[in-house]
């Protein structure tokens, strides 16, 4: 089982070799991280290649959450970081791996679910991934060769985890009388909003519509949503939608 010591969980998106999901489990472990998760591995799971590269962490293998798609990894997560070293055109607050961390340590003092999402070895994570991000951590590498393989990459943020938190103790905090809405939640409200936009004839022209759907989706995850907040939201469109069924009824 994994261990009881509050840590963020490290989520490898759509990694293609097992022999660098071995590298990120060994990395982790090196410095006391063993929540790993992995989405859709290009060569299926489990890999007998990652249990030789991961070199005595084999249990964090054992042990990953395999889930079918980015939302499934992070459904039950409050704050989520994107790695990547490519500019993007989303708009989302920039941490290096040291701040990142240290702000990962405040969240989970606060009894949030943090992850750390990193992306495929060819070309990192796609916008959509991204889009369902808090924030974004960069390494400040060499411009002229950014690329950073997968065990590098979560090497890094283990290597400053570890270095910032030492021992993670859990503190209560307060929100009101809410809690923050987890991934699942606002995944839920994005879908209600995206359905009944679509309806509306929002999403327009069709050939924009997945660029606006992912701006759109970005969006809400810059915001900090308690459990009220998503039930209002939710609140809000299904009153708007009654009211133009009765306007229209008129």
């Amino acid at each position: 089982m994994p261990s009881d010591m509050p840590q963020p969980a490290f989520v490898l998106v759509r990694p293609q070799m097992g022999e660098n999901i071995g590298a990120a489990a060994r990395a982790m472990w090196n410095f006391g991280l063993d929540r790993m998760r992995i989405v859709a591995p290009r060569d299926g799971w489990p890999n007998p290649k990652s249990v030789a590269m991961a070199s005595g962490a084999g249990r964090l293998l054992d042990e990953a959450l395999l889930a079918p798609d980015v939302p499934g990894a992070l459904e039950d997560c409050s704050f989520v970081f994107a790695t990547t070293a490519r500019p993007r055109e989303l708009t989302k607050p920039v941490y290096s791996p040291e701040a990142a961390m240290k702000l990962a340590i405040e969240k989970i003092r606060g009894g949030e679910k943090v992850a750390v999402m990193f992306g495929p070895e060819r070309a990192g994570l796609e916008n959509d991934d991204i889009a369902r991000a808090n924030a974004i951590i960069t390494v400040p590498v060499n411009p002229e060769f950014a690329s950073l393989n997968l065990g590098q990459c979560v090497l890094l943020a283990a290597y400053e985890w570890r270095r910032q938190a030492a021992e993670v103790e859990h503190e209560v905090f307060e929100i009101g009388k809410s809690d923050w809405a987890t991934g699942v939640e606002v995944e839920a409200l994005v879908t209600h909003y995206e359905d009944r936009l679509e309806e509306a004839g929002y999403f327009f022209p069709p050939e924009k519509a997945p660029g606006m759907k992912v701006v759109f989706r970005n969006l809400f995850s810059r915001m900090r949503l308690t459990r009220a907040d998503v039930q209002m939201l939710h609140g809000v469109m299904r009153q708007m939608v009654r009211w133009k069924k009765m306007s229209d009824d008129s």
